[in-house]
C-alpha cells in the first residue's frame, strides 16, 4: 500500500484571480492499493462519497481510462485534515492524490508536467493543484490545455494565518456573484499588485503586502457571502495583519504575518474573537510548503 501525502492550497491571494496558488503546511494523506473492488475509508469524520463519484477514486479512473487501461477497484483509506469546501484546496487534494496514485500503478507514464496538465483540466485552473503538486508559490497560466507555471520559495519571513471558520462556502455560488466583465482600470489594478504579490512573497518585502493582497474582481463580491467577514478583515489588520485576502473561493480568510509576531498573533486572534462573540472560527498559523503531493511507497 502507497501512501500519498499532499498539501493544502490557498489560491488567489487577494489580487492573482485564478493564477496565483501557493501550497501551506497542512496535508491529507491517502493510502491506496489495487483492488478488485472498491473500498473507501476515512480515519476521520469527514463525510466523503464512498463510492464510484469519489474524487480520489474518480481522478484514478481517469488517469486509467486516458492510458487506455481498466481500473477494477482500488482500497482507498483517507486522512483529511483540509476542511472540506473552505477555500484550501480540499478537492484540489483529492484530485492530485488520484491521480498521482494511478500514475504510480501504471508505472508512470506520465511526467510531472502532464500530471499538472491533467490535473487543471479536471479542476477547471491551475491556481490550487498545480501548488498541490510542485510546492512553493506557484503563478500559473492556461493556453487551451496546457499549463505554464512557474514554482517560487516564499520568504521565511512570513506565516499564514488561517482563520477558517465552522461553515461551508461552495465554489460554484462564490463564482456565481462575481460580475461577467470589469473595466480596464480594474484589470489594471489587480495586474499590477498581483505581481507585487508574487515578487514581495519571494524577496519577504512586507511593506508591500498590505497593497498587493487588494483587488477589484472578486474579494468586493464574495466578501459578502462570509458572516463575520467584514469584522474579521477589520480585526486582523488591528491586530497587525501584514495583508489580509479570501482565501480562493471562501469562507477562509487568511492574514500575513511577520514570523517573528506569529505566535502573538494566534493567540490575540483568539482572544478577540471571543470577545466579539464570533463562534466557531478555527485559527492556524502555517508556514509556506516548499514540497509539493510526495508518495511513500510500502506504507501501512
Amino acid at each position: 500500500m502507497i501512501r500519498i501525502d499532499v498539501p493544502a492550497t490557498s489560491a488567489n491571494l487577494g489580487s492573482g484571480f485564478d493564477s496565483l496558488g501557493i501550497a501551506l503546511t497542512m496535508k491529507n494523506r491517502v493510502w491506496m492499493e489495487l483492488s478488485d473492488t472498491l473500498s473507501i475509508t476515512c480515519k476521520d469524520d469527514a463525510d466523503v462519497p464512498k463510492d464510484e463519484t469519489n474524487l480520489i477514486f474518480w481522478a484514478a479512473n481517469y488517469l486509467y481510462e486516458k492510458c487506455g487501461k481498466k481500473l477494477l477497484g482500488l482500497e482507498i483509506i483517507q486522512e483529511n485534515n483540509i476542511p472540506l469546501a473552505r477555500g484550501l484546496g480540499s478537492s484540489s487534494a483529492c484530485i492530485v492524490a488520484g491521480i498521482l496514485g494511478a500514475n504510480h500503478f501504471l508505472g508512470n507514464p506520465f511526467s510531472e508536467t502532464e500530471i499538472i496538465n491533467l490535473a487543471a483540466r479536471i479542476e477547471g485552473h491551475p491556481d490550487n493543484t498545480s501548488p498541490a503538486i510542485s510546492g512553493g508559490l506557484v503563478a500559473s497560466a492556461m493556453e487551451g490545455d496546457k499549463v505554464y507555471s512557474v514554482s517560487v520559495p516564499v520568504s521565511e519571513n512570513i506565516r499564514f494565518a488561517l482563520l477558517i471558520p465552522p461553515f461551508e462556502l461552495k465554489t460554484e455560488k462564490a463564482r456565481g456573484v462575481l460580475p461577467k466583465e470589469y473595466s480596464r482600470e480594474d484589470a489594471v489594478y489587480n495586474l499590477s499588485r498581483s505581481g507585487l504579490m508574487t515578487a514581495s512573497l519571494f524577496s519577504g518585502k512586507l511593506e508591500n503586502l498590505r497593497v498587493a493582497v487588494q483587488d477589484k474582481i472578486h474579494q468586493p463580491y464574495r466578501l459578502n457571502l462570509i458572516e463575520n467577514g467584514e469584522d474579521i478583515f477589520e480585526m486582523s489588520y488591528e491586530l497587525g495583519s501584514l495583508g489580509t485576502y479570501v482565501s480562493g473561493a471562501g469562507p477562509t480568510i487568511i492574514s500575513l504575518i511577520d514570523e517573528k509576531k506569529a505566535d502573538e498573533y494566534e493567540i490575540s486572534c483568539i482572544k478577540m474573537l471571543q470577545e466579539k462573540g464570533i463562534d466557531g472560527w478555527d485559527v492556524k498559523i502555517l508556514s509556506a510548503a516548499a514540497e509539493g503531493a510526495k508518495i511513500i511507497s510500502n506504507d501501512i
